[in-house]
């Protein structure tokens, strides 16, 4: 359905590249992008940006975690790192949609952190596989349009790893539509955490019926918090918002089409 938005003639064209945190991502050509910040760091992002906030806004004893997009694999792997940490007994169920299936099967090879490297296992399982389970820790890496794997998943989601490429180069991700297919397989609570602080991809969200905070600066930029319930974080006044900027619109599917 959008695939004109992907360009697989260069989705090969990747490059290294080291950032401030010492950490390892990748430039791709197909969307003109890094992986991750590379003010923030690819790790020091995952971490502050998704799983310490999520960690902190929704406690259970077995999460159910959709992370869009594998790519890299930092936000799942900085997941196990973290809880492993600081709530062992927590059960994790991952579930990650992935379109670039050549970059999951070369992830093996990949320089990950130090902080990463008990995870070798896991990693070569992912990208032998695309799954990989123990007793504590369940990865399903899903190779498919991330719009289209959505729709399949029967799990109810407890977070989500809102990380895909920007809003501008991929929006498809970021649409009224897309958050509306997430809202059908959100559990009551769910917690939404991204690096966008686009007002037209929080317009998506608020449109969709999501309530949008401000995640507040800490060791990264800030990035926004979306939940169906009001949470203990600053809100944004999207009506407000909408009053002071009038041409700011949602992402809408019909619009991403026709342009």
């Amino acid at each position: 359905m959008f695939s004109k938005l992907y360009n697989p003639a260069l989705r090969a064209e990747k490059k290294e590249m080291l950032t401030k945190d010492g950490t390892t991502t990748l430039y791709t050509a197909e969307f003109d992008e890094y992986y991750h910040s590379i003010k923030d760091g690819a790790l020091q992002e995952s971490l502050n940006k998704h799983i310490i906030p999520a960690y902190n806004l929704c406690k259970k004893e077995k999460l159910t975690i959709l992370d869009i997009c594998f790519g890299l694999g930092y936000n799942t792997l900085s997941a196990i790192y973290y809880y492993k940490q600081h709530s062992p007994d927590t059960k994790l169920h991952i579930i990650s949609p992935e379109i670039d299936k050549e970059l999951v099967r070369s992830l093996k090879n990949f320089k990950y952190p130090k902080e990463f490297n008990e995870f070798k296992p896991i990693i070569e399982a992912i990208s032998d596989n695309f799954y990989y389970e123990d007793e504590r820790v369940k990865i399903e890496v899903l190779i498919d349009d991330a719009r289209e794997s959505i729709k399949e998943i029967k799990e109810k989601i407890d977070i989500v790893y809102q990380d895909a490429f920007s809003p501008r180069k991929n929006p498809a991700l970021w649409s009224v539509e897309y958050f509306n297919d997430i809202k059908k397989i959100a559990s009551e609570d769910i917690i939404i955490t991204t690096y966008s602080i686009a007002t037209p991809a929080r317009l998506s969200m608020y449109e969709t019926g999501f309530k949008v905070h401000i995640l507040p600066k800490d060791k990264v930029r800030s990035g926004t918090i979306a939940s169906l319930k009001k949470l203990d974080l600053e809100e944004v006044d999207m009506e407000l918002k909408k009053q002071r900027n009038p041409e700011a619109k949602a992402y809408r599917d019909r619009d991403i089409l026709e342009v």
